[in-house]
């Protein structure tokens, strides 16, 4: 059990992490995103849109994305090691497909936002199988949406969606029929907000390869880990393991 003790270690510094009130940066770079959103193309702003709108109706709508069923009877230490692995892998193909689209310019550019989403996409249902979370259960692509949320979140909304997930097992039973209640609004906003930042500079020809390259790869990255520790979170506290955080 030792392995399950460092994961509450590491949960616990999550938490704080999830909770504390924003930076004064922050609020600065917010400031400085509003003004970035004013001047940005409304082509582009179009493109994200839809981008979003399309990956919203797949998740939540269809498990197209994957066919792996729930991985049973494993360690904590092992899944985690698979997911390590995972999560490598779509580095490396997202920081190859933002290369390819930066390297065309403005267009190809474009069609970076919804091919990099179904790549994040796909690796949150292998990431959830490999925890053994059964992502047939609308409720589970629904946490799905909440992680995506979480990791491309401002501060000030990052510790309402952490506090809509945490004791999410509780809380499932809770949970309406209609999917229809969730905020889309504000999610497609708030991801919208923190990628245009990343990837804006992907844009501009001759450098946009490079952009492409490493802002694909740091967002695939941070997703990553926050799907880790969202569910690393529900798989601690499940019956099975019953550690204590004591």
């Amino acid at each position: 059990m030792q392995y399950e003790q460092q994961i509450i270690h590491e949960l616990k510094d999550w938490r704080r992490k999830m909770l504390r009130k924003p930076s004064l940066t922050s609020k600065m770079a917010a400031a400085v995103q509003g003004k970035i959103n004013s001047i940005i193309p409304q082509k582009v702003h179009n493109a994200i849109t839809a981008a979003i709108k399309n990956m919203i109706r797949a998740v939540l709508f269809g498990a197209t994305y994957t066919t792996s069923k729930p991985l049973a009877n494993t360690s904590l230490e092992e899944r985690e090691a698979l997911v390590d692995v995972k999560i490598e892998n779509y580095k490396k193909t997202g920081a190859a497909e933002g290369g390819i689209t930066g390297a065309g310019g403005f267009f190809t550019s474009l069609a970076d936002f919804p091919i990099l989403l179904g790549i994040k996409i796909k690796m949150l249902f292998d990431i959830a199988a490999l925890y053994g979370f059964d992502v047939k259960d609308y409720r589970e692509r629904l946490y799905m949406l909440y992680i995506f949320q979480l990791a491309f979140s401002s501060d000030e909304e990052r510790k309402k969606v952490y506090l809509q997930i945490e004791d999410w097992d509780e809380k499932l039973h809770q949970l309406p029929a209609d999917i229809h209640e969730f905020d889309w609004q504000t999610f497609q906003q708030q991801y919208r907000d923190y990628i245009d930042i990343a990837k804006l500079a992907q844009l501009i020809p001759f450098i946009g390869a490079a952009v492409g390259a490493i802002a694909n790869y740091k967002l695939i990255q941070k997703l990553g880990f926050t799907a880790k520790q969202a569910y690393r979170m529900r798989f601690i506290n499940k019956d099975i393991y019953r550690v204590s955080a004591g």
